[in-house]
């Protein structure tokens, strides 16, 4: 018997699979060996690496870090929407002089390197605004300009029908976006959009090179107080990673809750839910 993918393996195949498992697995277990060894003989295990992080002052320290990282990406995460949201509708305007200005915008932004955009907000306008602002507007640029197109391609992928109908009972343009397009076309842009609010979380972690108050900031004085570059990128990697398992947590039960909400439709010549 078959499957509809493959071949159903006889007794040699599945000796042959079970002989590749084991030499995976002890493989994996020969270079994690291997990897342990060479930092033991490196010193990396030693308690003098770990132990400032059971340190209180240390503690504190990051937890701040943890504050200041969770506050710019929530700042940069609302701008970068109502950013997005507004230049991903100029792009699609029938207006050329709303649309190129936006479409110019947009493309520059997603072109720009963030390192090199926030290096550059630092160095032009860190007197009157400070490594943290220019941290979140650097965020807020990129991301945002990201998210224009992420909105753009949902409201395109709707049928033009939505819209026809909506026009054929006499809406203006805006009441179309509004009510019709937007509230169904989000349904379709979380998934990506929730990428995008995960990928500006992590992204704070360039605040380190203009020293903006963030996580990886007060791990650099860490290490550079310390010398433990290999104990403080595990553990600022261990507490990303549990920020990032969070905020996607989070925004799974949200999406599951909107689109188990209610969906906007023109049927027989009127708006409906």
């Amino acid at each position: 018997m078959s499957s509809v993918l493959f071949d159903v393996p006889g007794p040699k195949a599945l000796r042959r699979h079970r002989m590749i498992a084991v030499a995976t697995v002890i493989g994996l277990l020969a270079m994690s060996a291997a990897v342990i060894y060479k930092l033991y003989t490196e010193n990396q295990l030693t308690a003098r690496q770990w132990e400032p992080f059971v340190t209180p002052r240390i503690v504190q320290a990051l937890l701040q870090g943890v504050l200041d990282t969770l506050s710019a990406a929530g700042i940069a995460i609302a701008a970068a929407v109502v950013f997005g949201l507004f230049f991903g509708v100029a792009k699609m305007s029938e207006h050329w002089i709303i649309r190129w200005p936006a479409w110019l915008v947009v493309e520059f932004f997603r072109a720009v390197p963030l390192l090199l955009l926030i290096i550059f907000l630092f160095a032009s306008f860190n007197r009157s605004l400070g490594s943290y602002w220019c941290l979140v507007i650097g965020l807020t640029l990129y991301n945002g300009s990201v998210l224009a197109e992420i909105f753009r391609a949902g409201i395109n992928a709707l049928p033009r029908g939505q819209s026809e109908a909506a026009y054929g009972i006499g809406m203006r343009k805006t009441q179309v976006m509004s009510i019709i397009l937007l509230p169904q076309a989000v349904k379709i842009m979380l998934p990506a959009i929730i990428s995008q609010c995960i990928v500006a979380l992590k992204d704070t972690s360039l605040g380190f090179v203009i020293l903006a108050p963030a996580l990886t900031t007060v791990g650099r004085r860490i290490y550079g107080e310390f010398q433990n570059n290999f104990a403080t990128a595990v553990v600022l990697a261990a507490i990303y990673i549990v920020l990032n398992l969070i905020l996607s947590w989070l925004a799974t039960k949200a999406q599951r809750r909107i689109t188990s909400g209610t969906q906007v439709k023109i049927i027989d010549g009127q708006v409906q839910a």
